[in-house]
């Protein structure tokens, strides 16, 4: 989302936090149009009329280090409003005179808690009471800049909450953006509206248009393959292409023989009948099950899948000269975990089939209208645009299927084993009306085979591994707390009717540290 027609935004410079866009997302949430920007890009900033704010993210650098990335000390003459947070605290306090060290002792990683020092508009009604925040560091600022002063404290970190109100410079040690901070939307809101003093003007459904434009723009007369999975993502990128060019596009369902039971029969006549899409069903099944052929790493697994994706999509592309682009719907976390989209040093976790698992090589142009937003954001943008509660409201479920839920070697008994598990935990999920309570839910199997007894014979089965997380953004996530009469009751109704596995255990890790999906 370009800035150009935004007025009044705020400016997050990333230095390479996995969980920056997470403050974009905060800004966002409150009304207020955010652009993120490299270190390199805000150095070459001359017109910032428009900028309201300016707000540092965390990063794995240090500014004890000889080089170290940093910004223009000129910035803080504009008198702009600046918000640090943790290597941005500590940034502020080296370029203005104040001094950082790392220590053992003052290091924190996790929750701690805060003591008010003085009041400031940056904590207006927020320390009234003791608050959990969540810390990631190992330096510290142990002398303040000159008309600095400490708003709050840790039991390890003495300057938690630094401020300059003179020249409207504030910092925090801790990561407001996470949700393991109590209300840290608070402090956003307070340099937002109290210290900024900017107006909401951003919402999600007035990107509807603006979206529509840019793909007009960029397709023209040309076409445009869809590539429609039937998920949230896929299925508003399709009704949105369609808004802009209408007859110029063509959606292609792949049936690469990893979707869930019967999702694809009921996906395909939804948008065929309903949306009256143009919709082209391609089974590929046999060759994307051969090319996965006892390939067992999941990084291997998730390169064919995506390359596979782009040769189906490009010998469609062949039969029709006007077809020049893919559309595909990729967002900010997938982005975000498969590499650095704004080109900081973000760490790279996983590829993703629509982002790192793409080659190189392309003969198609990519259009990606979501890549800038939330999966919540997402399902606005889809109710706005009339997408069905069935589709809008579904679990993410990844672009690589049932290909990374079963881990370890792909064949066709084990996924018929998965899809089956799948089938009735989900049906179970619906049918006790937890589905919409959980973010996301699926079953998987393990790649190992353990004893177990039916009636009085011996069985060397599968292990089926069930996950549920509750989170707001994909980004961060904790298990599902279920009620031991649902573990008993689907624990044995996935035994008892699906030949071939013989144990459930149920996942209980957030993320982090582990991933919301096992590959």
């Amino acid at each position: 989302m370009q800035s150009q027609k935004n007025k009044d935004k705020i400016l997050i410079v990333d230095f390479g936090s996995q969980v920056t866009k997470l403050i974009a997302r905060r800004i966002r949430e409150l009304g207020v149009y955010s652009e993120i920007i490299t270190p390199k890009k805000i150095n070459k900033l001359r017109d910032y009329n428009d900028i309201k704010g300016i707000i540092f993210s965390g990063g794995p650098s240090t500014v004890t280090a000889t080089k170290f990335e940093t910004v223009p000390k000129e910035i803080f003459k504009k008198k702009i409003p600046i918000l640090g947070i943790c290597y941005g605290l500590q940034l502020i306090a080296k370029i203005l005179g104040g001094k950082i060290k790392p220590s053992k002792k003052r290091r924190e990683f996790g929750r701690a808690y805060l003591f008010k020092k003085k009041n400031s508009p940056l904590t207006n009604k927020y320390l009234e009471i003791r608050k959990a925040v969540w810390m990631s560091h190992e330096d510290a600022v142990v002398k303040l800049p000159k008309n600095f002063k400490t708003v709050a404290s840790t039991k390890d970190s003495k300057l938690t909450i630094i401020e300059n109100t003179q020249d409207k410079i504030y910092g925090v040690q801790f990561h407001p953006e996470v949700t393991h901070t109590d209300n840290g939307k608070q402090i956003f809101k307070n340099f937002l509206f109290l210290i900024c003093k900017i107006r909401k003007k951003w919402n999600i459904p007035s990107q509807q248009n603006k979206l529509i434009d840019e793909i007009k723009n960029k397709v023209k007369n040309d076409k445009v393959i869809c590539a429609l999975s039937g998920g949230v993502d896929s299925s508003v990128v399709a009704l949105l292409v369609n808004k802009a060019i209408k007859k110029n596009l063509i959606c292609i369902m792949v049936d690469t023989g990893l979707m869930r039971k019967n999702e694809f029969k009921y996906t395909y006549r939804l948008f065929k009948n309903k949306y009256k899409l143009n919709v082209k069903l391609i089974d590929a099944s046999k060759i994307f099950l051969k090319r996965l052929k006892n390939i067992s790493n999941p990084e291997k697994k998730r390169k064919i899948i995506g390359n596979l994706f782009i040769k189906v999509f490009e010998k469609e592309s062949k039969k029709n000269k006007k077809i020049k682009f893919l559309a595909q719907g990729t967002l900010y976390p997938d982005i975000i975990e498969s590499k650095s989209s704004s080109g900081s040093k973000t760490s790279k976790i996983k590829s993703h089939h629509n982002v790192g698992g793409l080659p190189k090589k392309m003969n198609l142009q990519l259009i990606e209208p979501l890549k800038e937003f939330f999966k919540d954001e997402v399902r606005i943008l889809g109710k706005s645009l009339g997408l069905v509660d069935s589709i809008n409201y579904k679990h993410p479920f990844p672009g690589p299927g049932l290909g990374i839920r079963i881990i370890g070697d792909i064949t066709q008994e084990r996924i018929k084993i998965l899809q089956e598990a799948d089938n009735i935990y989900i049906k179970e999920l619906i049918k006790k009306k937890l589905y919409k309570r959980i973010w996301q839910a699926y079953a998987a199997l393990l790649p190992i085979k353990t004893v177990g007894v039916m009636g009085d014979l011996r069985t060397y089965e599968n292990i089926c591994l069930l996950r549920a997380v509750v989170s707001e953004d994909g980004m961060t996530a904790d298990y599902f707390n279920f009620p031991k009469f649902f573990l008993d009751n689907i624990s044995n109704k996935i035994i008892n009717n699906v030949k071939g596995i013989n144990r459930v255990v149920y996942d209980i890790t957030s993320k982090p540290p582990s991933t919301i999906e096992l590959e």
